[in-house]
C-alpha cells in the first residue's frame, strides 16, 4: 500500500487530521480555555466589575465594545445578565435579568445610594433638567450651590453641619466615581446626562413630591 493509499484509509475510517500548532488558540495564562482576545476579556472585566462604561471617559472599552458587542453580550446572557447601549447618551451598562418562568442565579447585588447621595442626586438631575431645557449643551455645578440646597433636605437626626456637608462631599466623591459628575476643577463639577438613566423622570416626580411631604412634616 502506497503512502497515498494509507492517508486516504486513515480518512475513512474516521480519524481526525491534527490540528497544526499555529491554529491553535493562544493560551494568556496555564489551562487557559478562554476563546476571547486579551483587550476583550478586559472589556468584559470592566463591564462586570463597573456600573457604567462612558463613550467620552473609557474610549478604548467603548469602541472595542461596540465592535464586538454580539460576543460580549453572549457572554453577560450565559451569566443571567443583560447588556444595556445607550447609544444617544453614550453609556452601557448591565442589568440583571429576572423571570417568573425561569430560575435565574442573581449575580449583581444592589448598591443603593445612602439618603445623602440620593438627596445630592435629586439636586443634580433636577439642575441637569432645567439647564438642558433651557438649550444648556453642558451643564455645571459649583459644591456651593449643591450644599445649599441639599442641606435644606437634611433634618435635625441628620447631625450637624458640618456632618452633612462631609455627608455630601463623600456623596460627591462616589457620583463622581461613577461618571454621574466629574470634578473639573476643585470644586466644580461637569454634570453628565448619566443622571438621566440613573434617576428617571419619573422617579425624580417621586423623590421631589416626598421632599416636598418631608418639608411639610417639619413645618
Amino acid at each position: 500500500m502506497s503512502d497515498d493509499d494509507l492517508t486516504t484509509a486513515v480518512a475513512d475510517e474516521g480519524f481526525i487530521a491534527p490540528t497544526a500548532m499555529e491554529d491553535d488558540l493562544e493560551a494568556h495564562f496555564p489551562g487557559d480555555r478562554g476563546t476571547l482576545d486579551p483587550e476583550i476579556r478586559r472589556v468584559l472585566v470592566h463591564l462586570l466589575q463597573r456600573r457604567f462604561i462612558s463613550m467620552e471617559r473609557n474610549r478604548r472599552e467603548w469602541t472595542l465594545l461596540i465592535e464586538h458587542q454580539h460576543v460580549i453580550e453572549s457572554r453577560l446572557n450565559d451569566i443571567y445578565l443583560r447588556l444595556i447601549i445607550d447609544h444617544a447618551r453614550g453609556f452601557a451598562y448591565k442589568q440583571q435579568l429576572r423571570s417568573d418562568e425561569v430560575e435565574m442565579p442573581v449575580l449583581l447585588k444592589d448598591s443603593p445610594y445612602s439618603r445623602a447621595e440620593t438627596l445630592v442626586l435629586v439636586h443634580l438631575r433636577t439642575v441637569y433638567q432645567r439647564e438642558s431645557a433651557s438649550g444648556e449643551g453642558s451643564v455645571r455645578i459649583d459644591i456651593e450651590d449643591v450644599e445649599q440646597t441639599v442641606l435644606s433636605y437634611f433634618a435635625d437626626a441628620d447631625g450637624g453641619t458640618a456632618k452633612q456637608q462631609r455627608a455630601i462631599r463623600s456623596a460627591l466623591d462616589r457620583l463622581d466615581r461613577e461618571g454621574i459628575v466629574q470634578e473639573e476643577t476643585s470644586g466644580r463639577y461637569r454634570i453628565t446626562a448619566l443622571v438621566e438613566v440613573v434617576l428617571s423622570a419619573e422617579t425624580l416626580k417621586e423623590l421631589r413630591e416626598w421632599l416636598r411631604a418631608q418639608s411639610a412634616v417639619a413645618r
